[in-house]
């Protein structure tokens, strides 16, 4: 996906890197560097300014984050990624490391933590906060003035209305409405959303 916009955003993709040492590479140019030995003895063969990003969605937020911070450690500068057809307002804060996609909308005042997605057509509307590692799926709205904790992820056409807290590690379903704060470590689902426990154990 990244690939659809690399040189608009500056950059020409030379490797890629996988741990799994079998993965062939989906474009023959580019060769697939194994791991972490790999990749530091590339960049040692190839002295110089080199960017990483991290190609990594889903419920994988925290190993974006670790990922990001060994890229960083090899001595690579962590590249954030903004689509043309996307709207970031002159307000909003991107950090280090994040992608966001066509036609995605984040508005004024909104701060992105670091390794965080914002994908397809998904809107984050004003000074809405997220955290470090979440992923926002295609078509999720984010109303106004809601905080996301680190490694969230947020299902495809989800809907957070304004003012809502979600905790850190928490999933909220494809499709799922959330009307109310949702505590860290929980997965919510329905219209409006619930936990698995709240309707199992509803008094």
């Amino acid at each position: 996906m990244l690939r659809e916009f690399e040189a608009a955003a500056g950059y020409r993709t030379v490797a890629l890197v996988d741990n799994d040492p079998s993965v062939i590479s989906p474009w023959p140019e580019l060769p697939v560097l194994a791991g972490e030995a790999g990749l530091r003895r590339y960049l040692a063969d190839n002295p110089g300014e080199t960017w990483g990003a991290i190609a990594i969605g889903g419920l994988r937020g925290g190993d974006r984050m670790a990922i990001q911070n060994l890229m960083a450690d090899c001595g690579l500068h962590i590249a954030t990624m903004v689509h043309p057809t996307a709207f970031v307002a002159t307000t909003a804060r991107v950090g280090e490391g994040s992608q966001i996609l066509a036609r995605a909308a984040v508005c004024a005042e909104a701060e992105i933590g670091r390794a965080t997605i914002v994908n397809t057509s998904a809107s984050v509307d004003h000074e809405t906060r997220l955290g470090d590692g979440v992923h926002i799926a295609p078509g999720a709205t984010l109303a106004g003035c809601i905080d996301i904790g680190d490694y969230v992820f947020i299902g495809p056409g989800a809907v957070v209305t304004a003012r809502c807290r979600i905790g850190q590690n928490s999933v909220v379903a494809a499709g799922a409405v959330v009307l109310n704060d949702v505590v860290e470590n929980t997965k919510v689902y329905g219209v409006p959303a619930q936990s698995r426990l709240s309707r199992h154990f509803k008094k």
